[in-house]
């Protein structure tokens, strides 16, 4: 499979063109053709003309339509035989958001005994990924199915990587396939209300966080069966030694703070949400029947040392020397932990380059940069390490007894020069002593004893940790590290950044993921606005690997201040906007906007131990690949880079980042996918509405987690 691929024909599309416009297809015979039909009320126009030049003349009118060039791609690929959709938007704003025709729909939870299946609409979720160097191209297909005997809406909230750029969208209901579009998240909840109300199957995506998505689909009739397939593109990490792929499974259970609004609830299957967002969790003992199929073809370029994963049982198949491809093994397929996906190239660390995508916007661009091996040589100052474990109620157990694991591991590592700190939270926060102590052997034994009488309970304020950990004052003879350790499992995100944002100064911040299922919008965000690393420790890791290699990192300085030349190339909007520090064992991966000829050479310029380091990087045209997710990739950084921004800064950005995503057609807080089969009306209007059940996190306790 190659990264370019498209999804197959015949393709429908539902497009937003214009009051004027109402239907456009190629070809003939489509399904619906023959009859049309509107509900001004609720500003939905569904027509069925089947001319060639209507199609043109829809082009024409696109093309005086601004802010939404991302249709234009979904017009290009249309061709004779394939259909298009269009929804007039003439009347829409009388629809307000939940305004039906029949009264409101009734609720089915499919509520059944521990030890029973319970019948639910999700029957499967397959994963096909290609990664190209470090770049991977996702498709994500969701099979829902009706179970019962009357028409169904499913909700499913679900997790996927906090970096994925959604691009594509698509409906398949039998032989029938419908192209979603990306609109405003507002206009489109207006248009799946309006669609669901008449009985038309419908299919919504929304995002709830980064990493947290709502797909909504209406209108299944009984015994039917459709499926929802989404691509998406993403930049993997390298991390100590060997590039990572990761596909979350299950969104973890959230703690809201009091008062917090945004929510992410967690309640029982069986019983009703609790708020806008809420995840329905299976008891233990029950099942859901949902399972996942995985498959990853990895092409690295360059021979490939060593593959694994360390979460799931693969069978791996040696393509080539640089080739491998993996899918999941049988008999290991409940989702209720992330999919981790591990290699090693020849080498000790990746090849510097660029990968380039060419459009009408400019030569997009993602940058691989390579920690200079100058830091190698360079011993860091002393240091004042202050150690912050999440002591909630969902890390008890196995959870925290890894994070203590990994705490004591440092304890035993630090350097007389040193000295350290440790902070509990959980609904209150509480430390070993009123200030950092020296790491003395005394003192070290202290800290220990006090890591063992850690227990998890409560719930997750995180603020009062991070208040905690930086809100004393600084030693100016060392450099404070401060290291979280938690599964992240919280809402209020937006307000912890700002915390962080608001205290950090000259401190690092460096973050420890814990668990099978974490929350990585927060663990990464975390460490990308306190300039320091992440690493993540499996309940089934030995979290040796992780702390030293930890230890290797904060024990050499980073490069900092980092000023990059690109040669004379003119290279606009990179990001993230502030290089990131460069860390032992851990490249950077920024993305730019290129105008003219790719660079032959960048020199990068920081500081580190108080020197002034500079390394130059050759780029051989070898050292150049096409991937035409770049485009999309570099949008999901943009948006990111402004959301931080305003977490940071308390500003409102929204505009800003809605522009982006209508431009690149990519799902964000601002926008969503929507399609719709307009070609008939199912049986009535309304729909049972059954929420889509999922496990807890393999290694979080039920009872400590989802409110009874």
């Amino acid at each position: 499979m190659s990264a370019s691929r498209s999804f197959p024909s015949p393709i429908v599309a539902v497009l937003l063109l214009g009051a004027s416009l109402l239907v456009a297809a190629c070809g003939s015979g489509s399904p619906g053709a023959e009859s049309a039909t509107a509900d001004a009320r609720h500003g939905l126009t569904i027509g069925s003309e089947l001319r060639r030049g209507y199609l043109d003349d829809a082009q024409g009118a696109y093309a005086a339509a601004p802010s939404e060039r991302a249709d234009e791609d979904v017009l290009a690929r249309l061709s004779p035989g394939e259909e298009l959709w269009v929804i007039d938007r003439a009347g829409l704003a009388a629809a307000a958001p939940g305004d039906e025709i029949e009264p409101g729909c009734g609720r089915c939870f499919g509520r059944r005994d521990v030890g029973e299946t319970v019948p639910l609409p999700l029957e499967k979720t397959k994963v096909r990924a290609d990664v190209a160097g470090h770049v991977a191209t996702v498709d994500v297909t969701q099979v829902f199915h009706n179970p019962f005997d009357t028409k169904i809406e499913a909700i499913y909230v679900f997790p996927l990587p906090h970096d994925a750029a959604v691009s594509e969208f698509v409906m398949t209901i039998g032989e029938r396939r419908i192209r979603g579009v990306v609109r405003r998240r507002e206009e489109a909840e207006r248009i799946y209300e309006a669609a669901r109300s008449m009985g038309y199957v419908a299919a919504l995506l929304s995002q709830e966080r980064p990493n947290v998505f709502t797909q909504s689909v209406a209108n299944i009739e009984p015994g039917r069966r459709l499926e929802i397939e989404m691509r998406y593109f993403n930049a993997l990490p390298w991390r100590d030694g060997g590039f990572e792929f990761d596909f979350p499974l299950v969104v973890g259970p959230r703690f809201n703070p009091p008062g917090w609004s945004d929510r992410i609830e967690a309640h029982p299957q069986g019983t009703r949400a609790t708020a806008a967002t809420s995840v329905p969790y299976l008891a233990p003992g029950q099942d859901g029947g949902h399972r996942v199929e995985i498959e990853v073809e990895v092409d690295a370029g360059i021979p490939i040392r060593a593959l694994a994963s360390a979460s799931h049982a693969v069978e791996v198949e040696r393509l080539s020397d640089s080739r491998r491809r993996v899918r999941l093994a049988a008999n290991d397929r409940v989702p209720d932990r992330d999919f981790r996906l591990r290699w090693e190239l020849a080498g000790d660390r990746p090849e510097a380059g660029l990968v380039l995508h060419e459009s009408e916007g400019g030569t997009f661009f993602s940058f691989l940069l390579v920690p200079p091996r100058e830091l190698e040589t360079i011993r860091r100052a002393p240091t004042e390490f202050v150690f912050v474990l999440d002591c909630s109620g969902s890390m008890k157990g196995a959870p925290l007894a890894k994070a203590k694991a990994a705490a004591r591991r440092a304890l035993r590592a630090c350097d007389p020069r040193d000295s350290f700190q440790i902070i509990r939270f959980s609904s209150e926060a509480s430390q070993l002593g009123s200030r950092p102590l020296p790491a003395t052997s005394e003192n070290l034994r202290r800290g220990l004893r006090y890591l063992d009488e850690l227990e998890g309970t409560g719930g997750t304020m995180m603020v009062e940790g991070i208040k905690a950990a930086l809100d004393f004052p600084r030693d100016p003879s060392r450099q404070r590290v401060v290291t979280f350790m938690t599964d992240g499992f919280i809402g209020n995100e937006v307000e912890i950044f700002g915390a962080i944002a608001d205290r950090v100064g000259d401190a690092r911040v460096f973050s420890f993921g814990i668990g099978n299922s974490v929350n990585r919008h927060l663990i990464e965000g975390m460490a990308r606005l306190g300039r320091g690393a992440v690493a993540y420790v499996g309940l089934d890791d030995d979290g040796t690997a992780a702390v030293d290699a930890f230890y290797e990192r904060v024990r050499r300085p980073a490069l900092t201040d980092i000023r990059l030349d690109w040669g004379g190339a003119r290279v606009e909007d990179l990001h993230p906007r502030t290089v990131p520090d460069l860390f032992h064992g851990r490249p950077v991966m920024l993305v730019g906007r290129l105008r003219g000829t790719p660079p032959s050479t960048v020199v990068v310029h920081g500081r580190a131990g108080g020197e002034e380091v500079s390394t130059s990087i050759a780029l051989t045209p070898d050292a150049e690949r096409r991937h035409s997710g770049i485009a999309s990739i570099w949008a999901r950084h943009r948006i990111a880079d402004l959301e931080y921004a305003a977490a940071a800064r308390g500003e409102n950005r929204a505009a800003e980042v809605e522009a982006i995503a209508l431009e690149f057609g990519i799902v964000s807080s601002r926008t969503s996918f929507l399609a719709v089969d307009a070609s008939a009306r199912t049986e009535g209007r309304m729909g049972v509405q059954v929420p889509v059940g999922v496990p807890v996190p393999d290694g979080v306790r039920y009872e400590t987690s989802v409110p009874r």
